[in-house]
């Protein structure tokens, strides 16, 4: 059997296949120059000399189908040592295997004009095409590209199950008036992008009721809704351009917007950060004296402690300022973009993170702090940067800030994670967690002190609903939660520096200046690095 007809007939069939080839050969070695198929089975056409070499070789293909991911394979024939396949012939080989038929899946929730047009699209820019819906006469194969897998079902959810969605996956939902069905199955499920075919309060509905059905934010940030890019799409074909615009976007790990928006020379970068908390201000300080423009998304009800250094206070207060800068609440994209561009720092509730699209940034920080990855993807801007561990820089973000204190404080990791959370709180004259308080149990938190105070241990700091809390220690507050907020046992609520008055408590801390540090140099370096590349793409052309 002919390799090159076998690779083509797979590839037909949207079959996951491998080649591998021999690059290089050295000394005594079954074969110099061949090329073998390797099949998802684990079958193959053509050999590389057989032996253990080859059998290696087909483990190998086969790991790389699974990653989806090519690779170079190097083997000494030898019985001893890494990369020894154990065989006695004294050469080495290296071979370069490559993976094939690995056409991304897009699965269509509904068989209307706009997911016709969408599929007819999609075909084209080679998609492996699924359709479901409940109504068999919508499904009619002359209205679909050749090829398309047609599912019929007597309900979208039985639908979904008979779809046997993956991960990988690329879903949208636009059915005629059951798209909550689908969005049920489906919105839980990890796959590579969910969208959904809706109006803003339409969506607005749906998020609410899947808040009240206790589904996970972190699985409600995965749903793109309304779905597409903002092209005043009307007609079905335009529609399909907008949101296999998004849909490329996500495959492609690429940031979205105009091209002559890119990296303009004579406009500051403009970046996002995901939280702005005490170490997220100490973040934007850095990244707006060196002269971009900031936008902190938060949550509607932040909680943090360290409240007198944190922009965050804007979203309680309206307007908060940190060693000399302000930062404001704003309503909405456009009213973040005037503030940005009159000098100060917007604070948007964003939890989100909707306005990206809109906002356009050149990089995003997440600054959250959560120790897990809650949304953030290499997609969501051309850098995007994550603070501590949760995050894979190469796979979920561009570059990682090391968080630990320590001699590593503010490197800047481009592969691979920080180190993991150690759970202590820093050194301050001997005590670490003692100096941190938490809620003995859930209920309102009442303040007895303000920040800045100094108290003595045993001292009635707070209340969290009948309980007393009492100073641990003597000492500065400095850190304390907001009035009125409801925690859980176990909460931390507020902070005692045992340095008294010699404590600062309006300045930003070491760490946080530390941490943005390494921001503004992963942030420069990753810019410079694009630039190049555009640079040297243009001379080629």
């Amino acid at each position: 059997m002919n390799i090159f007809s076998e690779a083509a007939r797979l590839e037909a069939q949207n079959r996951p296949f491998a080649l591998a080839q021999i690059v290089d050969s050295r000394g005594s070695t079954p074969r110099h120059s061949a090329q073998m198929l390797i099949r998802d089975d684990g079958s193959i056409v053509g050999t590389i000399g057989g032996g253990m070499v080859e059998r290696r070789v087909i483990d190998e293909a086969l790991n790389a189908l699974r990653e989806k991911a090519s690779r170079m394979f190097h083997g000494r024939m030898a019985r001893t040592g890494a990369d020894a396949v154990g065989s006695d012939c004294g050469g080495a080989m290296s071979v370069y295997i490559s993976v094939h038929g690995l056409r991304p899946r897009l699965v269509l929730i509904g068989a209307g004009h706009v997911n016709r047009a969408v599929a007819h699209s999609a075909a084209l820019l080679g998609f492996e095409l699924a359709v479901a819906d409940i109504y068999p006469e919508s499904l009619n194969p002359e209205r679909f590209p050749p090829l398309t897998q047609l599912v019929h079902a007597e309900s979208f959810g039985a639908a979904v199950e008979k779809l046997a969605v993956q991960p990988d996956n690329y879903v949208l939902i636009a059915t005629n008036n059951q798209d909550r069905e689908a969005l049920d199955k489906l919105v839980t499920q990890p796959v590579a992008w969910l969208g959904l075919l809706a109006s803003r309060r339409k969506v607005q509905v749906f998020l609410r009721q899947l808040r009240e059905n206790g589904v996970a934010e972190t699985d409600i940030a995965r749903l793109h809704a309304p779905v597409g890019y903002n092209i005043g799409a009307e007609t079905p074909n335009e529609i399909a351009i907008s949101v296999l615009a998004e849909i490329l976007q996500v495959k492609n790990h690429a940031p979205g917007g105009l091209m002559m928006a890119s990296d303009s020379p004579t406009q500051p970068l403009r970046v996002a950060i995901r939280g702005a908390g005490d170490i997220a201000t100490g973040v934007a300080l850095r990244l707006w004296h060196a002269g971009f423009k900031v936008v902190m998304l938060e949550v509607e009800k932040p909680t943090v402690i360290r409240r007198t250094v944190a922009f965050v206070q804007a979203v309680f207060d309206g307007e908060m300022t940190v060693e000399g800068v302000t930062a404001r609440r704003v309503d909405s994209v456009q009213e973040a973009i005037r503030v940005a561009d009159n000098g100060a720092i917007p604070v948007l509730v964003d939890p989100l993170c909707e306005s990206l699209r809109e906002l356009n940034p050149g990089c995003v920080v997440d600054a959250i702090l959560a120790k897990e990855n809650l949304g953030t993807h290499c997609g969501l801007a051309p850098s995007v940067i994550a603070l501590g561990p949760g995050f894979c820089a190469g796979t979920d973000c561009h570059a990682v800030i090391e968080t630990n204190r320590g001699h590593w404080l503010g490197q800047v990791i481009y592969q691979g994670r920080a180190q993991d959370n150690t759970g202590v709180p820093g050194n301050i004259m001997g005590h670490t967690a003692k100096r941190v308080i938490r809620a003995p149990g859930a209920g309102i938190m009442r303040a007895c002190v303000k920040l800045g105070d100094i108290v003595n241990e045993g001292d009635v700091i707070a209340t969290v609903g009948e309980a007393e809390i009492r100073a641990p220690l003597s000492g500065m507050v400095r850190g304390l939660l907001n009035d009125g907020l409801v925690v859980d046992i176990g909460f931390k609520i507020s902070d005692i520096d045992p340095r008294g008055d010699k404590a600062d408590y309006t300045s930003v801390s070491d760490k946080a200046r530390a941490i943005g540090g390494g921001v503004l140099e992963a942030l420069m370096t990753l810019t410079n690095q694009r630039i190049k590349q555009q640079n040297r793409s243009t001379i080629a052309a």
